[in-house]
């Protein structure tokens, strides 16, 4: 599932493929699976067809680049599509998907630092200029081979089980692993008892915006939201504890603030309370300078009570991604056992706390 999940393509808007995966892992433990206008995935699992409404919120796509344009001589220019820093794109390759799903490789290049002023050699390379380079000797060659604006680029990277197999190394685990979650929370709910309706969920174009994320919450309508996501890991060299106190292995990280959102406190609570009964390792963080689906379902109609759950992850928004396996089992684990709390009295209880 992991390889599957993080091996698929899909930028924001481009989410298919990793849609289809995820859909073929929900169907069996789902009572219904349905998609909304723009795309996303939600499977429902019905507990108790009077209790409330609750959400599970990873998202499909992943950071990547679009085609603009094509030059004379085949190479190609782009736009990032989610947050990049300049620094960990050159020399990497990547893969565009052509209108009729046939992949191209390709590497992105610039000028070489050989003719390069040194002052501008010390200065990170502007992402503007940057280009793809596909092998292609004129324009005509690229458009043969099924190029086009608008094509999606995605970094070009497989799933990899590390030498410690407890660490595993994968593009877009921004957010598959989300994506994962929320399956494997609907096949642990398969024979329990819940008292409430569950909306497991893979939306769409959360790095441009957290998009999907609204129209997924409107057609739910949800009581209870939880966006499940990647989070720093402040476990590698250089990191001080003021950044992050975030360790790989150390368990679910519960989001208390990021600039998407405050999480809700009554929330919350309940999920550190269910972790400390269940002895559930958890860590708190706080993200000042991101945000998750979360931020979109929490100000959806009326409000819902929101809390964002992340997996400590290394080098997110990046080619590749290191996260722990142990983390995904106790998040999933978590999340079971805060949906079987989560009766009506209970979910009155945190909205009008």
């Amino acid at each position: 599932m992991f390889k599957e999940l993080t091996d698929a393509r899909g930028i924001a808007g481009n989410e298919k493929e990793a849609r289809d995966v995820m859909t073929k892992y929900l169907k069996p433990y789902a009572d219904k699976v349905e998609n909304d206008n723009l795309g996303s995935v939600i499977a429902e699992k019905v507990g108790n067809p009077d209790g409330p409404k609750i959400m599970l919120a990873g998202h499909l796509d992943e950071i990547g680049f679009m085609i603009t344009q094509i030059d004379d001589k085949g190479f190609l220019k782009f736009q990032t599509v989610g947050g990049w820093w300049s620094q960990v794109m050159l020399a990497q390759r990547v893969q565009i998907v052509t209108r009729k799903g046939e992949t191209i490789v390709g590497v992105i290049g610039s000028k070489p630092p050989h003719i390069l002023p040194a002052s501008a050699r010390k200065q990170p390379y502007e992402i503007k200029d940057m280009f793809i380079d596909i092998g292609a000797t004129s324009k005509e060659e690229a458009e043969s081979w099924g190029v086009r604006p608008g094509d999606m680029v995605t970094p070009y990277f497989e799933f990899t089980v590390m030498k410690n197999e407890k660490h595993l190394l994968a593009k877009a685990w921004d957010n598959r692993i989300g994506c994962a979650i929320a399956i494997e929370v609907l096949k642990g709910l398969k024979d329990e008892q819940h008292p409430n309706i569950v909306y497991s969920c893979g939306v769409v174009q959360e790095e441009v915006g957290l998009r999907g994320a609204k129209t997924a919450t409107h057609k739910i309508n949800p009581d209870i939201g939880f966006a499940v996501d990647v989070g720093i890991a402040g476990d590698t060299p250089g990191v001080t504890p003021k950044e992050s106190n975030s360790k790989m292995g150390d368990g679910p990280q519960i989001i208390i603030y990021d600039a998407s959102m405050v999480a809700h406190r009554g929330l919350r609570d309940l999920v550190v309370d269910t972790a400390e009964e269940n002895n559930i390792p958890y860590q708190y963080e706080a993200i000042p300078g991101g945000g998750t689906d979360a931020g979109s379902i929490h100000l959806t109609a009326n409000g819902v009570p929101a809390l964002s759950i992340g997996i400590a992850t290394r080098y997110i928004h990046s080619h590749a991604g290191i996260l722990h396996r142990d983390d995904f089992d106790n998040t999933v684990k978590l999340i079971i056992e805060v949906i079987k709390k989560l009766d009506r009295e209970t979910v009155n209880n945190i909205i009008f706390d």
